[in-house]
């Protein structure tokens, strides 16, 4: 017990962001193990305060982490405030700064200046470089739901967070027109995997691409589907699957781009055709005029199905969290630690090993 850590679920800032790291059933458990957790109050978080409250966890105000113990992790999702300036904690959250991110460089001089760290969930993985954490079943599966219903002129905006009952009834609604070919780039994957789920719910039957049929990339096919859904995490540069000049191809038929992984400003980026992500206000971007071609590309999709998506990866995520008091050299927490001074010195930031 003496190891074990402490954490600190703070509020996400960004108001679309309903999501829990960890579900009140999974912190039960870990206070039960000895973990300390404390909950800050947020209005927008899916799983209502009492519920914490009720599984044994502290709270405290929204936005208190900075006034943490120094030994306490903070644990979120999505971005950090602008400030404090110099980040002194240990902080687990998605950062989106290892690929040359816009403010990439600006977090991680932040974390440098105080002297945190940054765990990345991103980067959380096993000893052969699996991902022991993610949201990627749900993002695959709203970004394809998502992507159908535009299709058929059924999404209504602003989006709004649903049940997956809710969001399956909307995709099994009856409909006229001739079912459209769906084609999912990733589809091995867990994002991928949830994305053919979706289409087949709504009744479809998607071609289904991954590694192998994309080392000689059939452009011509790839054109001829009316939805693409893109759920490629690349980590290493790969040529585009969709150039600018494809767009105007008079071949193409593509009429629907859904890119749930929205490494829109990264180096590692393979669709190179639209240069910011959507929200759920404006949730579709039309990227041509005369045959029309739409995007959508929003960078929390789990969160439109956030009691699925929180549960999901908090089974996941919860029983790693106790190993964060483990000085073991191939726990997968130094693995995330070695990324960070990684990516701080290929930034040119000097940062003792953490």
């Amino acid at each position: 017990m003496a190891n074990m850590p402490r954490l600190w679920i703070r509020h996400e800032v960004r108001s679309t962001e309903r999501r829990a790291p960890i579900v009140p059933d999974d912190a039960r458990q870990l206070v039960e193990h000895g973990v300390q957790i404390t909950v800050e109050e947020s209005p927008q978080r899916v799983y209502p305060l009492d519920e914490y409250v009720a599984a044994g966890c502290a709270t405290a105000a929204a936005g208190s982490w900075t006034a943490a113990p120094a030994d306490t992790h903070i644990l979120g999702l999505k971005e950090l405030p602008d400030g404090p300036a110099r980040l002194t904690h240990r902080h687990i959250f998605f950062g989106h700064a290892y690929k040359g991110q816009d403010g990439a460089g600006e977090l991680l001089g932040r974390f440098a200046a105080g002297g945190g760290t940054l765990l990345d969930l991103e980067y959380l993985a096993d000893a052969a470089g699996r991902r022991l954490a993610a949201f990627g079943y749900w993002a695959g599966y709203v970004g394809a739901a998502l992507a159908v219903l535009h299709g058929r002129g059924r999404l209504r905006t602003p989006l709004e967070p649903l049940g997956k009952a809710e969001l399956d009834a909307a995709l099994g609604e009856p409909h006229v027109a001739e079912p459209p070919a769906a084609l999912v780039i990733g589809a091995l994957g867990r994002c991928g995997r949830g994305a053919v789920d979706a289409l087949r719910t709504a009744g479809l039957t998607p071609t289904e691409w991954d590694v192998a049929e994309t080392r000689q990339l059939d452009r011509a096919a790839l054109l001829d589907h009316d939805i693409l859904l893109n759920t490629v995490l690349a980590t290493r540069p790969i040529p585009p699957f969709l150039r600018p000049a494809d767009l105007d191809d008079p071949r193409r038929r593509l009429s629907v781009v859904a890119d749930v992984t929205c490494d829109v400003t990264s180096d590692l980026n393979v669709l190179p055709v639209y240069d910011a992500v959507t929200d759920w206000r404006q949730p579709v971007r039309r990227l041509r005029e005369a045959k029309p071609l739409d995007l959508i590309a929003i960078d929390n999709l789990p969160s439109l199905l956030p009691a699925e998506a929180s549960r999901a990866f908090s089974a996941e995520l919860s029983p790693q969290l106790p190993l964060l008091g483990d000085d073991d050299p191939a726990s997968p927490w130094r693995r995330c630690a070695d990324d960070f001074v990684a990516a701080c010195r290929a930034n040119d930031l000097e940062v003792h090993h953490v």
